[in-house]
C-alpha cells in the first residue's frame, strides 16, 4: 500500500502544486523559487517539500544558489527534484508492467521490430483520429502533454540565412517523461523506435512538425521540431 500513500499526499492542493512546480523544471528547485511561484510563504513551502521527500516523491539535496564559494558565500540552500522512483495504484492488483516486458522480450527475440513499428504508427493514428496533422510546435506540444510526455521547448543554435547571417533559433521540443520509461530501459532499440512510431502517426507525417530520435539521459528519447521542409 506505499504507492497508495506516496499518491495521497498529493490530495493537499497546496501540495500538489508544489510538487508539478518542482517536476515541471527538470531542475533542482530551491525552496524561496518554489514559495514565490506559488504564492505561499517560504515556510509553508519548506513544510510541504519536505513531506514529498518523506513520501518518496521528490528527492531533496543541498547546494549554495548563489554562485558563489568559499567564505562569504553563504550556507547551502536546500533543493528539491523529482524522484526517480514511479508510483501507480490499481485496485484490484495488476501487472501490466510484466505483461509488458514479455511481449517486449518475445518481440525483441523474434526480430518484429518493424511489425511493432508498423502497428504504432497504426495506434497513434487511431488516437488522432480524424484531426488533421499537428499545425505547429505548440498544438504538438499541447497533443504531447495530453499523453504524459511533459513537453519543453529547447532553442537549439542559430540558422544561417541565405545571406550568411545569423537568424533566430530552431526550437525543438524535448519531453522530460517517457510514459514507457521502464520498459524502455530493459529493451531500448526496440521501445523507442516503438515510441517515436507512435508519435509520428499521433501527429501526423504530412504536418509542418516531425518526430525524430535524439536519445537524452533522464529524457524521453524522441523529440518533436519543425520540419526542415516547412521551416522558412
Amino acid at each position: 500500500m506505499e504507492d497508495i500513500d506516496a499518491i495521497a499526499v498529493l490530495q493537499d492542493p497546496v501540495r500538489r502544486r508544489l510538487y508539478e512546480y518542482v517536476t515541471a523544471q527538470g531542475r533542482e528547485v530551491g525552496r524561496n523559487e518554489a514559495a514565490e511561484a506559488n504564492g505561499v510563504a517560504r515556510t509553508l513551502a519548506a513544510h510541504h517539500l519536505d513531506r514529498l521527500t518523506e513520501a518518496g516523491l521528490l528527492e531533496s539535496g543541498s547546494r549554495r544558489l548563489t554562485g558563489r564559494s568559499g567564505p562569504g558565500a553563504g550556507r547551502p540552500a536546500k533543493v528539491y527534484t523529482r524522484a526517480r522512483g514511479e508510483w501507480a495504484v490499481s485496485l484490484p492488483a495488476r501487472d501490466y508492467r510484466t505483461a509488458a516486458e514479455l511481449l517486449a522480450e518475445a518481440a525483441e527475440q523474434a526480430g518484429l521490430d518493424a511489425g511493432l513499428c508498423a502497428a504504432a504508427r497504426r495506434r497513434g493514428e487511431a488516437l488522432r483520429g480524424s484531426a488533421a496533422p499537428c499545425g505547429g510546435i505548440e498544438e504538438a506540444m499541447e497533443v504531447l502533454a495530453a499523453r504524459g510526455y511533459e513537453p519543453h521547448l529547447e532553442a537549439v543554435g542559430g540558422v544561417e540565412g541565405a545571406d550568411g547571417t545569423a537568424g533566430a533559433a530552431e526550437r525543438v521540443v524535448r519531453m522530460r517523461n517517457c510514459p514507457f520509461h521502464a520498459v524502455a530501459e530493459r529493451f531500448p532499440p526496440l521501445v523507442c523506435g516503438m515510441n517515436l512510431a507512435l508519435l509520428e502517426g499521433l501527429l501526423g507525417e504530412s504536418g509542418p512538425v516531425r518526430a525524430r530520435m535524439d536519445a537524452r539521459p533522464g529524457q524521453c528519447c524522441v523529440v518533436v521540431e519543425v520540419s526542415k521542409n516547412n521551416n522558412h
